[in-house]
């Protein structure tokens, strides 16, 4: 099985800044792929980061205000999120396509979930 633990969620106000992390445990083979994504109340959940062979691809929203980044060696994915605006509240999701030890097949694995609310 595969875990994905998030943290660093919260509130704060427009302008400021966030740093969520993800770490994969469990039996892990292979990562093909970790991002984040989010869903605001009434709306899907979309990309907002996330690195594949390809690179990393960006949200057009969040381009020039968050960064993504991973530890290979943790199995963890960072995202700094700066200059924060209400629009980027939501609830903010790991994401991970792995292949685990006994399986074939890259699967996708999410995580609980952490909140991050943007007010004054």
């Amino acid at each position: 099985q595969v875990q994905l633990v998030e943290s660093g969620g919260g509130l704060v106000q427009p302008g400021g800044s966030l740093r969520l992390s993800c770490a994969a445990s469990g039996s892990i083979g292979s990562i093909y792929a970790m991002g984040w994504y989010r869903q605001a109340p009434g709306k899907q959940r979309g990309l907002v980061a996330a690195f594949t062979s390809g690179g990393t691809n960006y949200a057009d929203s969040v381009k020039g205000r968050f960064t993504f980044s991973r530890d290979n060696a943790k199995n963890t994915v960072y995202l700094q999120m700066n200059s924060l605006k209400p629009e980027d509240t939501a609830v903010y999701y790991c994401n991970a396509r792995i292949r685990t030890l006994t399986d074939y097949l890259f699967r996708d694995y999410w995580g609980q979930g952490t909140q991050v609310t943007v007010s004054s």
